[in-house]
């Protein structure tokens, strides 16, 4: 598929694919999930923080595509995993893997092939197909941290949604409509401009 007909939005961007290229956009995108991260409101009945993390794991699979969507947030981990300060706060190592945050963050990586296999066959073209599976990745992320938190902490699974599901909602929705409204027309003006 060329660039021309990509429905990824990088691949409009920047014309011709190479391996330095992807791994520009990679980094990149790893880089952006460790800056949103320091974007983070403690909730006093949650162990877990409000981030920004979630924008940049979603964005990145409908940004990038699956591949790299995928490569960016495994790569996010690994930075975190070898000690350097992505994590929420400013938090390093990879005991943060295996804290309460540590259902949601292992789910990054396939959150974000997700979007960006369904992005990939066109959903990034209409603002209704994007929401949907924007919705769609976001809840598993939120689903998935929830049911860490209800296995590895003891949680009944109600608490678990109580304290890893509900209160991250309205952000999440917000994130949601934000990507669901802009890339579309990202994607029209790129192929009016053509």
């Amino acid at each position: 598929m060329s660039s021309a007909t990509s429905n990824v939005l990088v691949d409009r961007l920047s014309g011709t694919r190479s391996v330095t290229r992807d791994l520009l956009w990679i980094v990149s995108f790893s880089l952006l999930t460790a800056v949103l991260a320091q974007v983070s409101i403690p909730l006093p009945f949650t162990p877990v923080p409000l981030t920004g993390q979630t924008f940049a794991v979603l964005l990145s699979g409908a940004a990038l595509g699956w591949r790299r969507g995928f490569l960016s947030q495994a790569l996010y981990l690994a930075e975190g995993a070898a000690g350097l300060p992505v994590f929420a706060g400013g938090a390093a190592t990879a005991v943060h893997l295996f804290g309460p945050s540590g259902g949601y963050l292992w789910s990054f990586p396939l959150a974000a092939a997700f979007i960006g296999w369904l992005v990939e066959r066109g959903a990034g073209r209409a603002g209704w197909k994007l929401a949907g599976a924007l919705l769609a990745s976001d809840a598993a992320i939120l689903l998935v941290g929830s049911w860490w938190l209800h296995v590895f902490f003891h949680m009944p699974y109600s608490q678990a949604l109580l304290l890893g599901f509900y209160p991250f909602l309205i952000g999440d929705i917000l994130k949601i409509v934000v990507l669901g409204s802009s890339l579309p027309r990202i994607l029209r003006r790129l192929d009016a401009s053509r």
